[in-house]
This record gives C-alpha cells, structure tokens and sequence, in this order.
C-alpha cells in the first residue's frame, strides 16, 4: 500500500465512455464517483450535460454534481475549494478517490494544485459583459490577456467573464496570476479515446434531442431567461435557437454535433499537452483498467 492516498482520474473527451466506466471502476472499488465537469455543477442542467441518469446515481454516490444554480456561476477557484474538502474527506475515509470528468482545467486545478486568482464574483460587471455580448468580450478578452484566450473557447462565456473580471479587478492578466501546489497525493490517471468518437458523438447527440434537451432548455429560459450564458453553451443554444424557429431540430441535431467534435478536438488537445494518462484501449476496458489502479495499491 502506498504511503501517499490513491486519486484516480478518468478523463476523455466528451461521448468516449466515461460515465459507464467510471461506475464499473466504483462498483468494483467500492467507492464514489467525483465529477469534474463544469457544466454539471449546475442544476436543472440534466439532458443537455449528460449528467449521469437516476439509475446509475443509484448504483454509485456522485460527489460535485448540481452545486449552483445555473444563474449562479461557479469560479474555478470555487469549484476547486470544494473539491479538494470533497476528495479529501473520501481519502481519509478509504485511502483512495476517483475523478472522472473532460474538463481539463479543472481537472489540472484540482491535481496539480493550480491556484487561480483570489478574485471575488462581480455581479454587476458580468451583467456589463453580458449585455456587451460574447462577439465583443472573447475579442477583447484575446487583446487583453491572449495566453487566457487561447485556452476559453470563443463561445465560452462564463469563463470568458471570468477571466475579463480577474483583469479589471487586479490590472493583471489571470494567466500570468496562477501557481502550482500539488497536493500530496498518488496520480494515476486513465484516459479514454476511441477511434470511433465521431459516431458516439453523433448518437449522444442525437440521444439528448430525443430525451428532452429542447424542453430542458426552454424550462431554463423561462426561468432564468434566454440571455442566461450557460444557454449559449453546446447544444443549449442551438436548442434555444430551434425553439425560436431561427433552425430546425434537424439543424440543431447537426450543428451541436459538429460543435461537440470541435469541443472534442480541444479536449484531445489539453490532454495531450496537459496530463499524461494511460490510454485505455483494450477489449476489456474495465480489466485493464483495475490492472493499473492495482498495481499503485501494491
């Protein structure tokens, strides 16, 4: 047994089998799941997330699911704050703890000990960004603080605020603001790519629309409005714009997969620049991977 506790991350990008996985890898350990995934801190945001269903929250406790209200934005420093209590508790309880989410950022924050500006929510200012609207903020975000930029997608509005809120409280850009402090604990993290991504992200997308994204999402805009960011996030917003008419739901089926594989190619490329798991990729998934967790726990 290793002197440090065991943290094992799963990570992949989005429709690679995590979920699935990450239960079987529970089950079989006899422990919890943590999520890493930003958007499924958020409540109400259950269709569109993909956030693991009824059933398979009944087979394993999921930590760090449905912590804010959409409206409610969860900084990065936040989120890691929480976590870290989260998994340490699960250490000290057992000795190991499992992660499993396509949120690199996050999941970096959480491993390596990122630190993120101590900056405070400035509600009112984010108002200011959201009426300028995401075309104008992700430019000026990029003119500002360009290393942040390159690492927040374009449509990316909540992270976007966020960076562009650190500058106007601090005159710093937030790239230039983080250090590292890795926590003490044994890494091992386990990746997921299969070859046939493309088509798992066509049928997961095709399945959201057809378990209820449109009606999720029209439940989200009549209560917190159509002007909520979380709403111009994949799938949601082509949702929205299917139930204004501007599209139709087969467009919007079309356009949220081809964003999910562009979302997807960024995910490959944070993992492979960014982590550096053992990529699962064998017949039996599960086996190779309690190999690997066995072997850390010898």
């Amino acid at each position: 047994m290793p002197d440090q506790p065991l943290v094992i991350v799963l990570l992949g990008p989005t429709a690679s089998g995590k979920t699935a996985l990450s239960i079987d890898i529970a089950t079989r350990l006899g422990i919890p799941i943590h999520n890493v995934d930003s958007r499924q801190l958020y409540t109400g945001m259950t269709v569109g997330t993909a956030k693991p269903t009824a059933s398979q929250r009944a087979r394993v406790t999921h930590h760090l699911l449905d912590l804010r209200r959409p409206d409610q934005p969860i900084t990065l420093q936040e989120f890691q704050r929480e976590a870290e209590v989260s998994i340490n508790e699960q250490l000290r309880h057992q000795g190991i703890a499992l992660l499993v989410g396509g949120s690199g950022l996050y999941l970096k924050a959480i491993t390596a000990g990122l630190k993120p500006p101590a900056v405070p929510p400035q509600p009112q200012l984010r108002q200011q960004l959201s009426d300028i609207g995401q075309m104008v903020c992700h430019p000026l975000l990029n003119a500002a603080d360009p290393v942040a930029a390159a690492k927040i997608a374009p449509a990316d509005a909540v992270r976007t605020q966020r960076a562009l809120e650190v500058i106007y409280a601090t005159g710093q850009p937030m790239s230039k603001q983080t250090s590292m402090r890795p926590p003490p604990w044994n890494v091992v993290e386990l990746g997921l790519d299969p070859s046939n991504l493309r088509q798992r992200i066509q049928q997961r997308t095709q399945q959201l629309y057809d378990t209820g994204l449109i009606k999720e999402t029209q439940t989200l805009a009549d209560r917190y409005g159509t002007g909520l960011p979380l709403l111009q996030t994949i799938g949601y917003r082509e949702a929205l714009e299917a139930l204004a008419g501007s599209i139709s739901r087969e467009h919007a089926i079309e356009i949220t997969s081809q964003r999910t594989r562009q979302f997807a190619k960024r995910q490959r490329t944070w993992f492979r620049r960014q982590h550096n798991p053992s990529w699962l990729a064998g017949e039996d998934l599960l086996k190779e991977a309690m190999t690997l967790i066995e072997r850390q726990l010898r």
